[in-house]
């Protein structure tokens, strides 16, 4: 029966084969008559020699295969993130995905619509990726990466790749246990990537140092598009990031851990030949005064990072730990601390920033029985449930109830603290249901305290901003 099998499955080959040929030979400018010669070099001269069938029909064979593996090099994926958000209030300003529209305290929407295809050969990556919402259509991804190939321990990325500083910028979004990276991530890095060059060192895959790796990064600082929007770079100084990464496993390889310590040198061009700091009188107040700059010069934005990770593989499923440390000099807006996207119009403001997270999660294997019950038991059981606690000072030179004090009148030059150097502390708590190898259903629930001033009317108290997140994903 098995020979029987083989013999029909070659049979078919061969027709498929066979036919294949025939409609090569079709297309050839004579229609009339089938060139199966092909010319041979001898050392007097040249003679043709005509080919045998079952040689034209082994090229045929040969350029399929070639054809082939062309198309393996290239691969497609994606996901889709859909999502229903309920929040506490309308019109909130939130980290959860963006503010809530004016009157909005419920909305639907596509978080991420993502597309990527990559071309892979052997030492060399292209990738493109899209996000597709019904907030427009942006760039994600553009960039190629070439590895040398004596050592193979140097890598050069160049186009709008992730800019690698710490562990949540460059952690996937398909992956990630949480919604969205924190608030801090979200202000200082605007949609993760940025536009530029960048050298990794790293050991070869199986090789003894492939634990050590180091990012050196030189970008815009403007990071990538936002939707129907471009992005150019606006000076000529460009920014530093570096990121020196390690990686371990014990030998089992059911525990891994790893940290890295990262560091950003930029900075944001004056549009004029004044800025801001933070300054305190004689009184104890706390304003922004004005402070002169020469022409050409930039505001700072230096960033210091410590990330730590830890996994362990129990056998009811993987439990892992992540943190991370940010602290720095930002400078950005009177009224926000998103950083630049393009170039300034008005005064910039520099403040002493930090801010933090720390996340737990714990995923669940689901054992298959063949009792009813305890398969309807297990059913119940989540795939995984994840705790994070973050936070962000983006002043941490004022606090409390200092923040808005006005000045005595008549005092010049100096101007009031406001909202924007509240601290913010979020508490989020999710569970998420997989329902297959593609596709998750996940609730989170942010909770959010701002710091409050009685200084500042509508801070005396804890905004009422809290968000419940619902959400599909399905990932190809």
């Amino acid at each position: 029966m098995q020979k029987s099998s083989l013999i029909i499955a070659k049979g078919i080959f061969v027709f498929m084969a066979a036919m294949l040929t025939l409609n090569a030979h079709a297309q050839q400018t004579d229609s009339t008559q089938t060139d199966t010669t092909v010319v041979e070099e001898s050392s007097n001269s040249f003679s043709a020699i005509e080919l045998e069938p079952e040689d034209t029909t082994q090229q045929t064979i040969g350029k399929m295969y070639c054809d082939i593996e062309l198309l393996k090099r290239f691969q497609l994926s994606g996901y889709i993130q859909t999502q229903f958000q309920w929040a506490d209030s309308s019109g909130i300003a939130s980290a959860a995905g963006g503010n809530f529209s004016t009157g909005v305290d419920k909305r639907f929407s596509v978080r991420r619509g993502r597309l990527k295809v990559t071309y892979d050969k052997y030492f060399s990556k292209v990738v493109f990726q899209t996000d597709m919402t019904e907030r427009g259509l942006r760039i994600v991804e553009a960039y190629a990466s070439v590895t040398e190939e004596r050592f193979y321990w140097a890598t050069i990325t160049a186009g709008i790749f992730n800019r690698p500083f710490g562990y949540e910028i460059e952690y996937t979004s398909n992956m990630r246990e949480a919604p969205e990276r924190g608030r801090m991530s979200g202000n200082l890095f605007p949609n993760e990537r940025d536009l530029g060059a960048k050298l990794t060192l790293q050991g070869p895959k199986f090789g003894i140092w492939n634990w050590l790796k180091l990012d050196v990064a030189m970008v815009t600082g403007v990071g990538s598009p936002d939707a129907n929007s471009g992005i150019s770079d606006y000076d000529k100084r460009k920014d530093l990031i570096t990121h020196l990464t390690v990686n371990r496993a014990n030998r089992n390889e059911d525990i891994k851990y790893g940290f890295g310590l990262s560091y950003y040198d930029g900075g944001v061009v004056f549009n004029s030949d004044s800025s801001y700091v933070l300054f305190t009188d004689s009184s104890g107040i706390k304003t922004f005064h004005v402070d002169s700059v020469a022409p050409d010069s930039y505001a700072p934005r230096k960033y210091y990072g410590l990330d730590a990770q830890l996994q362990k593989d129990f056998k009811w499923g993987i439990f892992t730990l992540k943190v991370e440390y940010i602290q720095g000099t930002h400078s950005s807006q009177y009224l926000t601390t998103k950083s630049y996207q393009s170039k300034p119009t008005a005064p910039v403001y520099i403040r002493k920033f930090n801010g933090a997270y720390i996340e737990l999660a714990q995923n669940f294997n689901r054992p298959i029985s063949d009792n009813k019950f305890l398969n309807t038991i297990y059913s119940i059981i989540p795939g995984q449930i994840v705790i994070k606690y973050d936070w962000y000072d983006p002043n941490t030179e004022v606090k409390g109830d200092d923040i808005g004090k006005d000045v005595k009148t008549g005092t010049a030059g100096r101007i009031v603290t406001n909202a924007t150097d509240l601290r913010y502390d979020t508490f989020g708590f999710g569970v998420a249901y997989f329902l297959s190898n593609n596709a998750k259903i996940l609730a989170y629930y942010d909770t959010v305290k701002n710091e409050t001033s009685k200084n500042l009317k509508d801070y005396t108290k804890d905004l009422k901003d809290n968000v419940l997140t619902l959400r599909l994903q399905y990932k190809f």
